[in-house]
């Protein structure tokens, strides 16, 4: 009997130090969970961006439990645009959230979206950007490069900030303006009689003010919450391109995820992106308020020559796909659902 009650006790001690070993394992592991950290790396601060990251991070941390944090790196911390896609790809970024076009140096159909003329109004852009058939395209795009997409809006359409102001459409020839790096922007301020020059968002402030560039395009919510108004006074509101944004993962860092830590950020990043819906034109009516109470001056062209611009840069898309056979085969498909959703 005393031989029996040893055997009992040595396996009730083995049994225990295994619940023990496991309760250790598991307490590790969460441990190791809680430290994963996602840096999410964006180029503006205070703005519809900055804003969304924000709330991407805390739903991402919020569901997953504490198991992933996020860390929000606003006015290009981390680097440059490319810097940001660059690390993004290598696993050393976690997110990148930019305009489309940005990306165009791993697949030049990340450009589409930057088409002038694609949509002429907010709800018709957010309209596309929730299409499934739009967002299975743009979240395609790089999956072969290290990059997992999913999350995409629309944040305003574009104005452009200049020294000297453009109150017609001849007062755009002969500048020097910066655009996003897209072959659309290009040849359509090519259009205009500008010179564009495509530049990281990080360098533009500095040009504008040594005179490197006349101006730049962008959206009013960049020049209020960065202080443009220190090197340029007048923005012209042009209407196009609407200016959209979309999430960009790590592939090497979504990959070695939990799949139920996976299927939380991918939720996160559509449905926060979406959300986006309700405040993106507060925010834009926001800042031109801002801009002009800050001394800043709002300008419209005159509806004859804003409508001969329309005009001007509708047949760009088209013209510089048509050479391109994927480029115009993605276009047509974001078209298509822009004309329908109009």
């Amino acid at each position: 009997m005393h031989r029996v009650r040893l055997g009992e006790r040595l396996a009730w001690a083995v049994a225990a130090t295994a619940i023990a070993g496991g309760l250790l394992t598991g307490t590790a592991r969460a441990a190791d969970e809680k430290a994963m950290v996602m840096k999410i790396s964006i180029p503006t601060i205070n703005d519809i961006l900055h804003d969304y990251a924000k709330r991407l991070g805390a739903r991402i941390e919020k569901d997953s439990g504490g198991r992933i944090t996020a860390e929000v790196y606003p006015a290009s911390q981390l680097g440059s645009i490319p810097r940001q896609i660059e690390g993004t790809q290598f696993g050393s970024i976690q997110c990148a959230i930019e305009p489309p076009e940005f990306f165009a140096g791993i697949d030049e159909r990340f450009e589409i979206l930057a088409s002038p003329g694609l949509v002429y109004s907010m709800p018709n852009a957010q309209r596309v950007a929730d299409d499934p058939e739009v967002q299975k395209l743009m979240f395609s795009l790089g999956a072969n490069k290290g990059l997992h997409g999913n999350g995409l809006f629309v944040a305003l359409p574009s104005s452009v900030i200049t020294k000297v102001p453009i109150r017609h459409l001849d007062d755009f020839k002969g500048k020097k303006i910066r655009i996003l790096a897209s072959d659309f922007q290009q040849k359509a301020f090519e259009r205009l009689g500008v010179t564009p020059v495509a530049m990281s968002l990080g360098d533009v402030l500095p040009a504008i003010q040594q005179g490197a560039i006349d101006g730049s395009i962008a959206g009013i919510t960049v020049f209020t919450s960065m202080h443009y108004a220190d090197a340029a006074k007048y923005v012209t509101e042009m209407g196009q391109p609407y200016i959209f944004l979309i999430s960009e993962f790590s592939q090497k860092w979504f990959d070695g995820l939990p799949k139920d830590l996976q299927a939380i950020v991918d939720k996160a990043a559509i449905e926060e992106a979406t959300a986006t819906t309700r405040v993106a034109p507060d925010f834009f009516e926001n800042a031109r308020k801002d801009w002009v109470a800050g001394g800043g001056e709002l300008i419209s062209l005159p509806p004859d020559e804003q409508a001969t611009m329309l005009k001007t840069l509708a047949s760009v898309a088209e013209d510089v796909s048509s050479h391109k056979p994927d480029l115009a085969a993605a276009y047509k498909i974001v078209s298509d659902v822009a004309k329908r959703t109009r």
